[in-house]
């Protein structure tokens, strides 16, 4: 497939190495074994946390999480100091966004290249008969699966795929585990990211590429937490969580300056989630709490009647039920 995306953008593209949103959740509940404090409800970004290192639940000296969060600051004004640690970008992604506006790629033209790779066709016939798109009747030819996507939805999944085993590859062992839960939150932010952008006046495949990016500081967090913790354990300690997810927000938008991403993006994921933003970070801001709020629906660890959930906006609770909708 590597080479059916060099032929379509002129390039040949390289492997990818491996190298929040607060607000209050009374109703969600921690994983087993590690229930919430009496009478102290979880922030989001807690609960988040919690269902993301469920797998890797444990306890680390204050000295060790203390030099992960001093590390993760310092990459985060520095992104190029680890080279094995910040993952090296899909180098289609520039030629996706440069083609985004190119009128002269017709839909024959994707159509014919798709062809061209089997795994590429399976990918794409795949997506066109997926509950995001409902097709009438079942797409077969790629041709037909071309018509489904349009060429800003073919874009998106070629973003998609070029950034899965950018999370998804890890060689420690938390890095590894929090791999899947990560990839499922990427996946949902980048969703929900462009569903909502065009009633935000954001551009659709910025809030998709703005959504795969955002846990990107979160990979290396994850691959910092197998050299410094003791153990294969992260903590999941409420100041520690909120410390963590905000120095990879932090450490993701660098990475997108460092990748050379359109300046929106990375001003997107620094400011996601806050009042002053521009709208292609208040699409972020939303597509993140609304990923993280099904994620914690379809875990158990959130209940349907939440007062978080009630205040979602009408576009926000659309998303919502599109994704659960979409994962059926």
């Amino acid at each position: 497939m590597k080479n059916w995306i060099a032929r379509l953008f002129g390039t040949t593209a390289v492997a990818a190495r491996p190298a929040g949103a607060a607000g209050r959740a009374p109703g969600v509940a921690g994983p087993a074994g590690a229930a919430p404090d009496a009478g102290a409800p979880l922030s989001l970004d807690a609960a988040f946390w919690r269902w993301l290192t469920d797998p890797i639940a444990g306890e680390s000296p204050d000295a060790a999480q203390r030099r992960l969060l001093d590390e993760l600051e310092r990459l985060g004004e520095h992104p190029g100091d680890a080279a094995e640690l910040v993952p090296r970008m899909p180098e289609v992604i520039p030629r996706l966004l440069r083609s985004l506006r190119d009128d002269a790629v017709s839909g024959a033209e994707l159509a014919r290249q798709v062809g061209r790779d089997p795994v590429m066709v399976a990918e794409t016939i795949r997506e066109a008969n997926s509950a995001c798109y409902r097709p009438a009747k079942p797409v077969r030819t790629v041709d037909a699966a071309v018509m489904v996507l349009g060429q800003n939805g073919l874009r998106m999944l070629l973003a998609r795929v070029a950034f899965r085993p950018v999370i998804g590859l890890a060689a420690g062992s938390c890095a590894r585990q929090a791999a899947p839960r990560l990839w499922r939150h990427a996946e949902h932010c980048a969703r929900a990211g462009a569903l909502l952008a065009p009633g935000l006046g954001a551009d659709p495949f910025e809030a998709y590429l703005a959504g795969l990016m955002h846990d990107m500081g979160l990979v290396v967090a994850f691959r910092l937490a197998d050299r410094i913790l003791e153990g294969p354990f992260v903590p999941q300690d409420e100041a520690f969580a909120t410390a963590v997810l905000d120095g990879a927000r932090a450490l993701s938008a660098r990475i997108a300056l460092h990748w050379e991403l359109p300046p929106p993006v990375a001003a997107a994921i620094f400011r996601a989630g806050r009042s002053a933003t521009q709208p292609l970070g208040e699409a972020l801001g939303e597509a993140d709490r609304v990923a993280r709020l099904r994620l914690l629906l379809d875990a158990g660890l959130l209940v349907p009647g939440d007062p978080t959930l009630a205040g979602l906006g009408a576009a926000a609770s659309r998303v919502l039920e599109r994704l659960d909708a979409e994962e059926a």
